[in-house]
């Protein structure tokens, strides 16, 4: 079935055509439209995402996107409309949602509710966009039982997966997310928002030796997560800096520090999941996947260990539509529905 996806959890406004196949089994996607608009720019001098901003540019994005995806000219039925329902901001969810149901109505097609963070565990299985027009996704690459660390803004949690359509969460952050900490030390540093990609560009050239900043939560044995901890120690230790005027070097090992400390942690939960379940794969989705260094030495871990590691090409880590189409065509294979309402607490 062909499914046009919508996206407005946040500050992306995304619109996508995915064709879906294959069950529950053996899910297989094809990406045939794929459109971002995103807001950076706008939310950028405020140093995060301003909720009615967000969702004055959705409202005003949402039928440009439409009228690029050009569906009277892609010669295909469109089989349902689908659309986040959460978790993410509610007055940007709920533009999403008010434009999919005219939409769905307009083209007289059922109308599909997606979970965001289902998106993201989901867009394991998206091809690449440079390869959508003879890619599909081989699922002999996908193993189970499967511990899955979805990283993003606003979610930090590990999941064990025992088929596309079994899965538990393990674990969750108390506090602030991964992506949040890392946006929150990037605004200490004065760096511009979004933080995590100006982080990570410092850290290259820093030594993630400098400083020994905690690695919160490491030593439990449960799959919880804290990152306000690691943020504060940041904070704490340029005050006792005593003085604003540190130089570059300083600035990229501190980045290279603090990155370090937070997938320390991310990292080490996730391989001890993966011992704990036998798991035959890791995997790693959401906009903190984006990170190179993380993906790299998870990627060694997992080789280390024999087990298979994949990641999302990274054009669908960070928030899209493409991963809703895909949410949405699972969650109606085992019958799950959602109510259109815009749903912030959404989870997993």
């Amino acid at each position: 079935m062909n499914i046009l996806s919508i996206e407005t959890s946040c500050d992306e406004t995304a619109l996508s055509i995915v064709e879906c196949s294959g069950g529950a089994k053996k899910p297989q996607f094809k990406v045939l439209k794929n459109l971002i608009s995103s807001q950076i720019p706008i939310h950028r001098p405020f140093g995060g995402v301003v909720p009615n901003l967000a969702k004055r540019e959705h409202i005003k994005h949402l039928p440009k996107l439409l009228k690029k995806l050009e569906i009277r000219n892609l010669k295909l039925e469109i089989d349902a409309v689908a659309v986040t329902v959460g978790p993410g901001l509610e007055p940007a969810l709920w533009t999403g949602i008010e434009f999919a149901k005219q939409l769905a109505k307009d083209l007289k097609k059922p109308l599909l509710g997606a979970n965001h963070m289902e998106g993201h565990m989901f867009s394991i299985l998206l091809p690449p966009v440079k390869n959508t027009d003879n890619f599909q996704f081989s699922i002999s690459n996908f193993q189970f039982p499967a511990i899955g660390l979805v990283v993003s803004g606003g979610h930090t949690m590990i999941v064990k997966m025992d088929s596309y359509t079994k899965w538990i969460k393990l674990g969750e952050t108390r506090d602030d997310a991964a992506g949040e900490a890392f946006d929150k030390v990037a605004r200490i540093l004065g760096l511009p928002y979004p933080g995590g990609p100006e982080i990570s560009k410092l850290a290259k050239n820093g030594d993630p030796k400098a400083i020994n900043f905690p690695r919160p939560m490491l030593a439990n044995k449960d799959y919880d997560f804290s990152f306000s901890g690691l943020k504060t120690a940041v904070l704490y230790y340029l005050r006792d800096l005593r003085t604003t005027n540190y130089s570059l070097q300083a600035k990229r090992n501190i980045a290279a520090s603090f990155q370090q400390a937070a997938l320390d942690v991310l990292i080490k939960k996730t391989m001890r999941a993966a011992s704990q379940y036998g798991a035959e794969t890791v995997f790693i989705c959401g906009g903190v996947a984006a990170n190179a260094e993380l993906r790299k030495q998870l990627a060694k871990e997992c080789a280390k260990r024999g087990v298979a590691f994949l990641s999302p090409a990274n054009e669908y880590n960070t928030d899209n539509a493409a991963m809703i189409a895909a949410a949405a065509y699972l969650a109606k294979l085992r019958k799950k529905t959602y109510k259109f309402v815009a749903d912030s607490s959404l989870t997993l």
